[in-house]
This record gives structure tokens, sequence and C-alpha cells, in this order.
């Protein structure tokens, strides 16, 4: 009976144990479903808890995360540049361009210092010879019979015009450089050298910052008063009188050229003044002028039209600066009457002012193509335009003096700079004796000969720059007989084009330089209609509307953009930033 007690208990432990034990997997199986129920209930990642059990590995793992491991990574890391390919070319390009500035920069500046320099001879060579051939004319005028119908002697018909347009201008830049020349001679350079050294160095410096913006200002309107002395004096006289007279003209124009000579004298002044101070503060202070000239043009937006200008104006500003060098050294060489030695000592000064100029024009355009995008190349184009009035000046149809469109390009105003370094020379220079006498009439030959060289090469280069540019058929082209305004101009304007002939383009133009210019025709008939307003009153064609539409769009748009031709040295082209 014990026995069958003890077994039944042992039943009843076995059984309870057996309900335990379900219990148990029942309650890990429903664990489980609902572990699998929420993670199918999750969207399917790229490797999310794979990751993630790699992490929890990674973070187990004490030893992966290593100084030694992360300097190995940083030292091995690599990349490919030829990802980026197009960028990395572009700059290699732009430092190219850096390294081709300077180079073709001072091919445009010494072909515009020639350029310069032609016409400042001009001014001592052939311009008294053109003024002594013109007074010939006048003198010998009455010997041709004023009632005969033609003259037995030149050939002319008494209705012809005495002078030529060309040969009044001549006279008239002959007498105003005679007035002139008197009028300089009551101005006592010493007493003004002596006054300009009293003063403080910073009210120097102040002084020749003013005559630099005076200079260029004076640049300016000077040019606007000699072409409107030239066009009063040449005008034909059937035309109704819109001026008020030749004579108060040629006032105003000699009272610009003597105020623009002592202007450039003050000049001069102050940088002999800078070169016999002690402790050469002012010359440095002179020098750093033009390193602040870097600030003020680098960072501004610059297209090629205003880039035109600024080479142009460096140009006439390098040939300024060498003339008032010159002038300086004069000077001084007469103060230590004409010693050698003394031109050595100045010498430094004069190489350390000239380096200066040279590295500060080559930086400043360096900078100014890197930032707005310009090649190179865009010199070579300067040039052209700059050979292009060269040649043009010896058409049959040309309409200016090559001396006045180098004015009108470059702002350099040749007159003002001649008379003061003629009234410098004359007082410097005593001329006694025959011996001086003829000295002086070998440097004058001297000078055509240099100017005469020095016009050839110049010629023969322009051809060439003009021939490689494409520019020839311009130059047969009729110059604009009345400036347009912006906005019919491009409507109204009319290409004219050689005829074709036989004959190639460069034997037209190689024959053309040594001819005379020829006299217009009367102006045409008048076409119908008449004025602007005949035109927009009558119905216009296809064209003509295509034309107008297209000069609104420009008109809305921004102001079209002129030609290298157009642009001088005094047009407005809008070089700020907005």
């Amino acid at each position: 009976m014990a026995d069958s007690i003890a077994a039944g208990l042992v039943d009843e432990n076995d059984t309870e144990n057996e309900d335990k034990e379900r219990e148990k997997r029942l309650f890990s199986g429903v664990k489980k479903t609902e572990k699998q129920a929420a993670a199918s209930d999750l969207t399917e990642t790229l490797g999310f808890y794979e990751r993630k059990a790699q992490c929890k590995e990674r973070k187990s793992n004490v030893s992966d995360l290593s100084l030694v491991r992360f300097i190995s990574a940083e030292l091995t890391r690599g990349y490919f540049l030829e990802h980026n390919e197009a960028k990395y070319t572009e700059r290699r390009e732009r430092v190219y361009t850096c390294l081709r500035i300077p180079k073709e920069l001072e091919k445009l500046m010494m072909f515009g210092f020639f350029l310069c320099l032609d016409v400042f001879l001009y001014v001592f060579t052939l311009l008294p010879l053109r003024v002594l051939l013109a007074l010939i004319r006048l003198l010998t005028l009455p010997c041709c019979g004023l009632r005969a119908s033609i003259c037995p002697y030149c050939k002319k018909s008494s209705g012809s015009r005495i002078l030529q347009p060309a040969q009044v201008c001549d006279v008239l830049k002959g007498f105003i450089m005679v007035l002139c020349y008197f009028m300089m001679h009551y101005v006592d350079y010493s007493m003004m050298y002596h006054l300009i050294r009293g003063q403080s160095v910073i009210k120097l410096y102040i002084i020749y910052n003013m005559l630099e913006v005076a200079d260029r200002l004076f640049s300016s309107f000077g040019q606007d008063i000699l072409d409107a002395l030239y066009w009063t004096a040449t005008e034909p006289k059937e035309r109704k009188r819109a001026h008020i007279g030749v004579i108060p003209h040629f006032f105003m124009a000699v009272l610009y050229v003597f105020l623009h000579a002592i202007l450039i004298m003050v000049q001069a002044t102050t940088l002999n003044v800078a070169f016999n101070s002690h402790n050469k503060s002012l010359l440095t202070i002179m020098m750093s002028n033009n390193f602040v000239e870097i600030k003020g043009s680098v960072f501004k937006k610059f297209e090629k039209n205003n880039l035109f200008q600024m080479s142009n104006s460096d140009i006439k500003e390098r040939f300024t600066n060498y003339t008032l060098l010159l002038i300086v050294c004069l000077r001084n060489m007469e103060q230590f009457s004409w010693n050698p030695d003394h031109l050595w000592v100045l010498f430094p000064d004069v190489c350390m002012v000239i380096a200066s100029e040279i590295a500060v024009d080559v930086v400043k355009h360096a900078f100014i193509t890197k930032f707005n995008d310009i090649t190179a190349d865009v010199y070579s184009e300067y040039r052209a335009s700059l050979a292009f009035d060269l040649v043009s000046s010896r058409q049959k149809n040309a309409y200016t003096d090559y001396s006045d469109s180098v004015s009108r390009r470059m702002g350099f105003i040749p007159l003002p700079l001649a008379l003061l370094l003629i009234r410098v020379v004359t007082s410097s220079v005593k001329i006694q004796g025959s011996l001086s006498i003829v000295c002086v009439v070998l440097f004058y030959l001297g000078m055509i000969t240099l100017k005469v060289l020095n016009s050839i090469v110049l010629l023969g280069k322009s051809c060439m720059y003009v021939k490689e540019a494409n520019m020839e058929e311009k130059l047969f082209q009729n110059p604009p007989s009345a400036a347009p305004s912006r906005g019919s101009s491009r409507t109204h304007r009319t290409k004219h084009t050689r005829e074709p002939s036989g004959e190639p383009a460069e034997e037209g133009m190689s024959a053309s330089v040594t001819t005379q210019p020829t006299q217009r025709d009367e102006c045409p008939a008048p076409q119908i209609p008449t004025s602007e307003s005949d035109q927009f009153l009558t119905t216009p064609d296809e064209s003509e509307e295509k034309s107008l539409i297209q000069v609104d769009t420009e008109l809305k748009h921004g102001a079209p953009k002129k030609d290298l031709l157009e642009i001088d040295r005094f047009t407005i082209c809008g070089n700020r930033i907005d």
C-alpha cells in the first residue's frame, strides 16, 4: 500500500512538470511569433540589420578604434582629379593666360609707344615744314592772278579753295604753338621749383594726385576744343552759320594749350623736387601711388571695350612719364653744368620709376583678365585697331589726320607736351656761334630721319596687323557723315563695301597708303523719306519691321556693344559693377 501511494505521488509530480514545460514552450513560441510578425511588418532595407549587428561587433572589439589606424587611413587616402577634368583644365588655362599677359601687353605697349613717338616727332619735324609750305602758298597767291579763271602756273580755277583743309589745320597749329611759346616765357620755372620745394611731403603728394586728375580732364576737353576749331575753320561756307566764329575758337584753343602746358610743367617740377629730395620719401610715395591704382581698377567689372580704354590710357601715361623724366634729367644736368657723372646719380631713380610703372601695368592687366575671363589674344585685337587708324589715315577717303586720331583714341595731345619740351630745351641749352647752329641743324635733320624711319616701320607693321585681323574691307568703307543716335544707328546704318576689281585687296591697300586723299563729292540729293519722322509715317517693309523689333529688344536688354574702332579714350563704357 505504501508503494502504491508513492507511485501516485510520483505520477502527479510528473504530470505537473509536463504541464509547466508545455506552458514554457507555448510562451516561447508566442514570443517568437510576435518577433517574426514585427520583423515581417518592417520594410526591407539594404542590410540595415546586418550593419547594426556589425556595428555592435565593432563596438565590442575595442582594439579596432586605434590612433594608428586613423593615421594610416589619413596617410593612404586617395582621390581622382580626372573626375572634375573641366574645372582643373580651366584653372590651368588661367595660369597660362597670366603668364602670357606680360608678353602680349608689352607688345601692345611698344607699338603704342612708337605711335605716340611718331605723333610727337611730327610736331617738331614735319609740322613746321607743312606750315611753311602753306604760307608759301598764301604768299604766292597774287602771282596767279585773282581775276583769272584758270591760273597759268598751278592750273587751278579761281573758284577752288586757297588752302586745303589739312593746310588750314596745320597753319592753326603753327600759330597756336608760336603764341603759346611766347606766353610761356612769362612763366618762371625757377620760382615755381622753389615754391613747390617749400611745401610739405604730404601736401606735394596730394598736389601730384590732383594734377593727374586735372591732366585727364584737360585732355578730354582740350581735344574737343581743337576739333571744334579745325571744323569751324574748314567748314564749307555755303552752309548756315551755327558757330561763334573762328577767332573765338582760336583764342579758346590758345588758352587751353597754354594752361595745359603749365599743368604739365607743375607735374615735371614736382617730380624734379622728388628726385632732388635727400631722403627720397616723396619719390617713394609717388611710386606707391601706382600700386594704389591696382586697388582701384582690379576689383571692377571690365569688358573688352573697357580694357581697350585702359590700355590706351596706360600707353599715354607711360609715354608722358618718360617725357617728364627727360625734362627732369635736362633740368638737373643744366644745374650741374652738364656733368655726365650726375647722370649716373639720377639713373637708379629713373630705372626705379620705369620698373614700378611696368610692374604695376603687368599686375593690373593680369588680374583684370583673370577676374573677367578675358584671353590674352585680345591685345592683338587692340594692336590691330591702333594699326587700322594709321593705315586709314593714308587712304583716299581719310577724314582726319593721324595725329588727331591718336589724340582721340589715347587721349594723348602732343601740343602742350611739345611746347613744354621746347621751353625747357631753349632755356637749358644756349646757342652761341656758328658751330652751335650747325649742331642744331644736324640735330633737326636727325629728328626728321628718325621720324621718317619710324613712320615707314610703323606703316609696314600696321599693314601686317590689319591683314592678320582681316580688316582690309573696312579700309574702303566711307567714313560716317554724322554721328547717328544710338537708337537709329542700327536701323539706318548702311555698309559701304568696295566694288569688285581684278586687283587683290593687298595691292589696293599698299597703293592707297601713299596716295593723297581726295575731296568727297557734294552731298547727294536727299532720298525719300528725308527725315526719320517721315520713315515712321510710311508703311515699313518686313525687313524694316524686323530691324525695329531688334532695336527695341536691344534697348530693353541694354545698350548695344560698340566695335573697338568706335571706342576712343573718352567713351563712357560703364566699368563699374552694379
